[in-house]
């Protein structure tokens, strides 16, 4: 792990545990998500900015972290990066179907390497999903079926191993009308 990436790690599980920020479903620390992330990314071509930025992709979403820290902390690239990763859709724009078209549309002009760590936010996200939730995974999963739609600058590898998750995902869930 470069020192980028360390920092960024330690950063980030700073800012989720000074909120005490849990996984929704299994109450571990919620660091263990971005570290999922990273280690998604990792298994294509990536950058040190780019796991540095998986590590921190919901600090500004989640935490008391602004974007003008993340840059000041470790960069324009990084905070860039975030920034593309951030949802930009509030409440005050409408329902969820609204605010997800919102982010959609933010994310599909992404450049390729916030859109590859999309992808990997996505494959980790619904996994857990599908583990614990099939009741929201069918909201979930069409939403992303929507995005994955957009993400077109996305490692080819990730992408085409989200798409799997989905078909299969899609396929549990017919099968098992829970």
């Amino acid at each position: 792990m470069t020192e980028l990436e360390q920092r960024a790690h330690d950063f980030a599980e700073k800012a989720h545990a000074a909120i005490d920020h849990k996984r929704k479903y299994t109450g571990e620390p919620y660091i263990v998500h971005p570290e999922a992330v990273a280690e998604i990314v990792r298994s294509v071509a990536h950058t040190p900015a780019m796991i540095a930025a998986s590590y921190l992709h919901d600090t500004v979403e989640d935490t008391e972290t602004t974007i003008e820290e993340i840059e000041k902390e470790f960069g324009a690239e990084v905070a860039e990066l975030v920034g593309w990763l951030t949802d930009v859709s509030r409440p005050e724009d409408g329902n969820r179907a609204t605010r997800k078209t919102i982010d959609r549309e933010h994310s599909a002009q992404a450049p390729a390497p916030a859109q590859t760590i999309k992808v990997a936010d996505l494959i980790n996200n619904s996994l857990s999903i599908m583990a614990h939730d099939h009741k929201f995974a069918r909201v979930y999963l069409g939403e992303k079926e929507a995005l994955l739609d957009l993400l077109v600058r996305a490692d080819p590898i990730l992408l085409a191993r989200a798409r799997r998750i989905l078909e299969d995902s899609l396929r549990t869930l017919a099968q098992n009308k829970d």
